[in-house]
This record gives structure tokens, C-alpha cells and sequence, in this order.
């Protein structure tokens, strides 16, 4: 009796390839989202944020991939790009030219590019509404006027430019859409910080052992009815008739649905609403 075959469970070289660039770029990504801004004073910045009512605000902006509480070189984040292709998608549905370009080859390739410019467009005016912000916090900016604000401009900027051309690079050469990936991994990454955190709380009598779980419980319950949200849906029947078709061929008749999902914006109205504010 010969032994049963047992599967190759070897990676090809392809894929491996494809993994190893993914977490490089990732890697990068982390660490340019540590990296201070030049002549900004980090420590005054946070302190100042952490006390104000827009604390929330910055922490959903860092969690979705930037770091402007931390005036870090990929301070933006990838959101420029994302409120540039949501710009360019409620387009579609608004000028007839543009959702006529968004089913043609030719014409995605172009969109791609407008994507680019208005990107920088959105980098380059929410860099300078950043540069004043910092400027008018006491002791955050070493050398405040004109030359901080170029600097701050063109760094925030750059940083910009590079995560699109990094998300960009991760969807042709690696795993996934590089884009989503760039969001998960941040989102991901403040996770442990924050579990750390939520344990001093409780060590030192901050927040209740109780509290503590009733917090993680509701949490999960909160991302579930996301979820769940998300994903429902009402399937509307529909009915295919048959068909004759050439030669005396006769396409049967099929059975199949129309999904009308209970969210059909999903994220988009907050990260639009986010880049206006």
C-alpha cells in the first residue's frame, strides 16, 4: 500500500515575494508615522491636543492611518488620496463625462492621474491649515513665520505623496489593495497601546476591573452592530426568462436576486466629512 500524498504546502517564490514586499512597505510606512516634522516641538503639540475638546477628532485621524498629533512626517496619512477618490466617485454619479470615464480602460487610467494631482491639492491646503494650527499653539513651533510653514508644508506634503505611491506600489506588487492594508495596519498597531493602557487604568484604580470588561463588552458589541449593518442587505427576486437564442438554442430560465444593502455609503460620508473639517 503506498502512503497517501501529502500536499505541497510550499509557498512559491511568486507569493513570497509578494509577502516579504508587503511588510517591508508596511514597516516603512510605521516608521516614517513616527517620524517628527521638523521644528515642530512634539511634546507641547500633544500635550496641547490631549487637552482640548478636539482630542477625539485627532485620535480618529491618527487611527486611520496619520499622525497629527505627533506632527510626524506621514502626518496626513493616506486620507488625502481616499477624499480625492471619493471626490472623483460622487463625480461619477454627478457629471455624465466623468461616470462614462470610470467604465472605460482608458479613461480609469485618466481618473487615476486627476486622483494624483488633486491629492496633492488636498495634502498641500490641509499642510498649510496644519502649519497655522501648530503655530498658534504657545512653545509647539521653535521658529515660527514663513520658513516653518514652507518647511512644514513641503514635509507634510512629501509625506503625502509618498504613502500614495507606497499604497499604490503594495497593490501592484504585493498582497492586497495597499491602500485598505495602510488603514489596518494603523488601526491595528494601537491596539496593544491602548490595551496597555486601559490595564494601568485599572491597576491604578482609574477605571474598576468591572468598568474595564463592561468597556471591552460594549466595544465588541459596537463593532459587531457595525458589521452587521454593513453587510445587511434585502434581496429583492428577480426572474430571468428563458430564451431562444440562435440555431435553435433555448436559455433556460434563471432565478436570481437584486442586493439593496442597509448602508450602501458605508465609511464615506465620515472620511468626506472628516477632510472638510
Amino acid at each position: 500500500m503506498t502512503a497517501p500524498r501529502v500536499p505541497n504546502l510550499a509557498i512559491d517564490e511568486e507569493l513570497k515575494r509578494k509577502l516579504l514586499f508587503t511588510f517591508m512597505a508596511l514597516v516603512i510606512y510605521r516608521v516614517g508615522a513616527h517620524i517628527a516634522a521638523p521644528g515642530v516641538n512634539v511634546t507641547a503639540l500633544a500635550d496641547f491636543i490631549r487637552n482640548s475638546a478636539a482630542a477625539g477628532f485627532f485620535g480618529l485621524y491618527d487611527a486611520l492611518g496619520g499622525g497629527l498629533s505627533r506632527a510626524t512626517v506621514f502626518a496626513l496619512g493616506i486620507m488625502p488620496y481616499i477624499s480625492a477618490s471619493i471626490i472623483f466617485q460622487l463625480a461619477g454619479g454627478i457629471a455624465p463625462s466623468i461616470g462614462k470615464m470610470q467604465k472605460d480602460e482608458e479613461g480609469k487610467k485618466k481618473i487615476t492621474q486627476w486622483t494624483r494631482y488633486l491629492t496633492v491639492f488636498i495634502a498641500l491646503s490641509q499642510a498649510y491649515t496644519f502649519a497655522l494650527f501648530t503655530e498658534s499653539i504657545p512653545g509647539a513651533v521653535s521658529s515660527p513665520g514663513i520658513a516653518s510653514r514652507l518647511i512644514m508644508v513641503v514635509t507634510l506634503t512629501t509625506g503625502a505623496i509618498f504613502v500614495m505611491w507606497l499604497g499604490e506600489q503594495i497593490t501592484e506588487r504585493g498582497i492586497g489593495n495597499g491602500m485598505s492594508l495602510l488603514i489596518t495596519f494603523s488601526i491595528l498597531e494601537r491596539l496593544w497601546p491602548g490595551s496597555l493602557q486601559l490595564l494601568q487604568f485599572v491597576q491604578s484604580g482609574v477605571v474598576t476591573a468591572f468598568g474595564a470588561v463592561a468597556f471591552l463588552a460594549i466595544l465588541v458589541a459596537v463593532v459587531a452592530a457595525v458589521v452587521a449593518m454593513t453587510i445587511a442587505a434585502r434581496r429583492i427576486p428577480i426572474q430571468i426568462p428563458r430564451k431562444v437564442m440562435g440555431r435553435g438554442r433555448i436559455r433556460e430560465g434563471q432565478k436570481t436576486f437584486i442586493p439593496i444593502r442597509l448602508i450602501t455609503a458605508g465609511v464615506m460620508p465620515i472620511i468626506f466629512a472628516q477632510t472638510i473639517i
